[in-house]
């Protein structure tokens, strides 16, 4: 049973396998549909500009197949773009349809703060999930962004961060979960919420 970290030329792949591995889940580094949709689990990373990232995704068959998986009921983690990625459009260079997995948008930080937001920063937890099992409300994570999503529903809302705005940083509904901070540069903290994710993969 493996996890697949979907490569799709824009991601921190080497060192999210290594915080899985770390964190005892086995994961598996892919571009090909096929063993995406043989994966027990999925995460998609990601880091750069959303319209390129859906370009990539489209040009090798990843969207359809991770929108498949989805639809099949396999855990499913984005990560920073990968988390934007799950939501209808981008307002990032104009409008930029997503995966649609996720209703809401995403959205440049304000123009009154230093964009990326890069460092640490504090996640205050709406809702509880299994995703955030032994940490602690208000837990610091490492961030690298400009960009932020805007749930349509606020109920998926699963933790939100203070950055010039108050945004989402952590979203979930069912199986579809996704966080706007990097757990692979978030020291064991970090390290929890890939071992909680491949907890939940474990127990599908």
């Amino acid at each position: 049973m493996y996890i697949a970290i979907i490569d799709y030329g824009m991601g921190n792949l080497r060192s999210v396998l290594k915080g899985l591995e770390t964190a005892g889940r086995p994961g598996l580094i892919t571009s090909a549909p096929r063993e995406v949709a043989g994966a027990a689990g999925i995460v998609l990373p990601g880091v750069g500009a959303f319209a390129d990232a859906m370009r990539n995704l489209h040009a090798a068959g990843l969207d359809e197949a991770v929108v498949r998986a989805v639809g099949s009921g396999k855990p499913f983690l984005g990560i920073c773009l990968g988390q934007q990625l799950l939501f209808d459009f981008s307002e990032e260079w104009g409008l930029t349809p997503g995966l649609g997995l996720l209703p809401g948008r995403v959205q440049r930080l304000p123009a009154a703060v230093k964009v990326p937001h890069m460092g640490w920063n504090e996640v205050s937890f709406r809702r509880a999930s299994p995703l955030f099992q032994g940490i602690a409300d208000r837990t610091r994570f490492y961030f690298v962004h400009s960009f932020y999503v805007t749930p349509a529903d606020p109920g998926i809302v699963l933790g939100e961060t203070d950055y010039g705005v108050r945004f989402a940083s952590a979203v979930g509904r069912d199986h579809i979960l996704g966080i706007q901070f990097h757990p692979e540069k978030s020291s064991f903290l970090g390290l929890q919420v890939l071992r909680n994710f491949g907890r939940m993969v474990q127990q599908c």
